[in-house]
């Protein structure tokens, strides 16, 4: 990698500190909680994953160049500029070892946002060309295809063909006025075709008119995952182009966690003006409908159950009551991990982790901190809702021949509904 690349990456962090950046270095107070936070630091013991070690190079660009004792020890020669070898050290830190989970920032008894300067490190990382290939390719792939796995609407055609023909219920393209646009995480169209199903019963049964949008169902925002706000708020303007131009209510957000904050939270900010629609994530819309009496259930579950709060989903989004409302509707032996809620562990593979293939091996050691809570708990069945955090779960317990299946909670609802048969409900209209 050239200086100038590197130059470049430089310039890019050195616009990342702002007065909240500055702040949170200036009030670090060295403890070492945001270690005891992280997975990948109590997984491997390893120092250099403490959390507030992976921006270091930030640390030390802002010390040299916004401290009047760091500009005191640069004119003496004191401290180390930020260097080519220091971008290639630090990048496996800062991709490899990070999924911005934010528990770092949770337990930071000074309020320092971490995983939000890991993110935004990663904005420098990326301009000078220090990003794994896999997210490299993931981000291409999502400007000039619109999904970073390559997913393209004839995919999502053929899915919806399945549907009506498998169930006769029809995921309308570009209706225009629907209450919901429904988006579509790339893991969930290749990985679990069940998800839109789901959604269509329970949308029948809470008589909702929904769409998906042919120019804007992919949800997954690759440009939050490498650090690149510039893809980011284009990936974003496609869905909140797709969602004016149909004119609907809400949008719906799937069952992936950092899709769900770059819409939600982060959406706004980038595009630089409100939306003109709210945003959901579908638990959030499953609990409406549950507190409004449209969605109905039978049955229970009799497996030892547990739940995996995503991270982006429960910690940085605030969804926690939500999923246990729903399980609860459906599920006799619902038991909590001993970190649960806003506290629960990582699955190890989000913040791009997942699209990341050199990172594997530290992932799999990360993903034992999730295998000593479900040791723990010795439960039938894993819950959760994120396909990313699914598809994670799945490997680890692969990995370690555990004998546990893992559902989405959608779907489970789903499995639950009350549903009444076409001929009864127009008796009904009849008296």
């Amino acid at each position: 990698m050239s200086a100038p690349s590197v130059e470049k990456g430089i310039q890019f962090i050195r616009e990342q500190i702002d007065a909240p950046v500055a702040s949170f270095f200036s009030s670090c107070v060295h403890c070492g909680l945001c270690a005891e936070a992280c997975l990948f630091y109590g997984q491997t013991g390893e120092a250099k994953y403490t959390p507030i070690n992976k921006v270091e190079p930030m640390r030390r660009i802002w010390e040299q160049e916004y401290t009047l004792w760091g500009k005191i020890k640069s004119s003496l020669g004191l401290s180390r500029k930020v260097t080519e070898k220091d971008f290639e050290e630090w990048e496996t830190l800062v991709y490899d070892a990070c999924s911005l989970c934010g528990r770092c920032s949770l337990i930071c008894p000074v309020g320092n946002d971490i995983s939000d300067m890991i993110r935004k490190i990663r904005e420098g990382f990326a301009a000078a060309g220090y990003a794994p290939e896999g997210l490299i390719g993931a981000s291409k792939r999502a400007v000039e295809i619109g999904s970073p796995m390559g997913v393209k609407l004839p995919a999502v055609k053929a899915q919806i063909a399945h549907l009506k023909k498998d169930t006769g219920l029809d995921a309308p393209l570009d209706l225009k006025g629907a209450d919901y646009m429904v988006l579509l995480s790339s893991m969930e169209i290749m990985n679990f075709p069940e998800y839109l199903e789901a959604v269509a019963r329970i949308m029948r049964q809470a008589g909702k008119t929904w769409t998906i949008s042919s120019k804007a169902f992919e949800a997954t925002n690759a440009g939050i995952q490498i650090g690149v706000s510039d893809i980011a708020a284009e990936l974003v303007q496609r869905v909140v182009d797709a969602a004016e131009e149909l004119g609907v209510n809400t949008v719906i957000s799937p069952e992936c966690g950092h899709a769900f904050t770059a819409i939600r939270w982060e959406g706004p900010n980038l595009i630089g003006r409100p939306f003109k629609f709210k945003v959901q994530h579908i638990l959030e819309v499953l609990d409406d409908f549950r507190a409004e009496g449209l969605l109905k259930t039978e049955g229970l579950e009799e497996a030892k159950l547990t739940f995996h709060d995503p991270c982006q989903l429960v910690r940085k989004g605030g969804v926690v009551q939500q999923p246990r409302n729903l399980l609860n509707m459906v599920a006799s032996n619902f038991v909590e991990m001993r970190d649960h809620g806003a506290m629960n562990w990582c699955c190890s593979a989000g913040g791009g982790v997942s699209a990341n293939e050199r990172a594997d091996e530290v992932k799999f050691k990360a993903f034992n901190q999730k295998k000593s809570q479900l040791d723990e708990l010795g439960v039938d069945t894993l819950v959760t809702a994120c396909a990313n955090c699914r598809i994670m779960l799945e490997e680890g317990i692969e990995e370690h021949e555990m004998d546990l299946p893992v559902v989405g909670l959608t779907e489970m609802i789903a499995d639950h509904l009350v549903e009444e048969r076409v001929e009864d409900k127009a008796e009904d209209k009849n008296e």
